[in-house]
């Protein structure tokens, strides 16, 4: 496997409001961290108030910690009325229903569906208006909807109904800008549990991808970072997958 990248330097956030949901999972907590130290001021949210505590604790910068539960429109709407103004919304939200199709469970579909496409709607819903100008939406999908596999249905679903709801959403309420950032195989700790697999899965990703390497999380938040400061990219997916999903 070749070495990573160096790392890129982050543009400035400073005097910007942004909402980062899941900011209590290892790919939230970086991209809570990045962006503090870019300057902006954050508003953390999620169910686990006491996960995203912790991060708050560890951020260079000013953030508030909300309560929101994307399956439910009651704590969305009064999370809107919250939050407040604000220049970017972030989710990395995901509540996976892996399995076979003949073992899954409505309650897990409808969770995973909350998380990826209907919570992502209602969020545009209650807080659309509340964006500042040149702000923008941003959420997490993911190379299933683009390599699906068995037990995975679900996964490859909701990402790839959340890739067409952001082009949708961006030609509904522009100029508010909305994309999504799809990761492929990154090495963030998510893989950890594979134990001594862990590597040689690692590897076989490396030498079965165009990029010939796996994904770090600092790919993706650059990846992030580009959407929310680029004005001019809105209704896009940004595939961050070493070309997984080509090969």
């Amino acid at each position: 496997m070749s070495a990573s990248p160096p790392r890129s330097v982050s543009p400035s956030l400073e005097g910007r409001r942004i909402v980062v949901l899941g900011a209590g999972s290892r790919m939230g907590r970086a991209l809570a961290a990045r962006t503090s130290a870019a300057g902006a001021e954050l508003i953390l949210a999620g169910p686990d108030t006491g996960k995203l505590r912790v991060t708050a604790d560890e951020l260079p910068g000013a953030a508030r910690v909300l309560a929101l539960d994307l399956a439910d429109e009651a704590s969305i709407a009064a999370f809107a009325t919250e939050a407040g103004a604000f220049d970017h919304l972030v989710s990395t939200a995901a509540m996976p229903a892996n399995g076979p199709v003949a073992e899954l469970e409505l309650s897990a579909v409808q969770r995973a569906f909350a998380a990826k496409v209907i919570g992502p709607l209602l969020l545009a819903k209650h807080l659309a208006g509340q964006v500042r100008e040149g702000g923008s939406f941003t959420f997490f999908s993911g190379v299933a909807a683009w390599r699906p596999a068995p037990g995975r249905v679900v996964m490859a679903t909701t990402n790839g109904a959340l890739a067409f709801l952001v082009e949708a959403l961006a030609v509904e309420l522009a100029p508010l800008r909305v994309n999504a950032v799809s990761p492929g195989i990154i090495d963030s700790g998510a893989w950890d549990a594979m134990g001594d697999g862990k590597e040689a899965f690692l590897r076989q990703t490396a030498e079965s991808n165009p990029a010939r390497r796996v994904g770090t999380p600092d790919d993706v938040i650059q990846a992030v970072l580009f959407t929310l400061t680029n004005p001019y990219v809105t209704g896009t997916v940004l595939h961050v997958d070493g070309g997984g999903r080509l090969a």
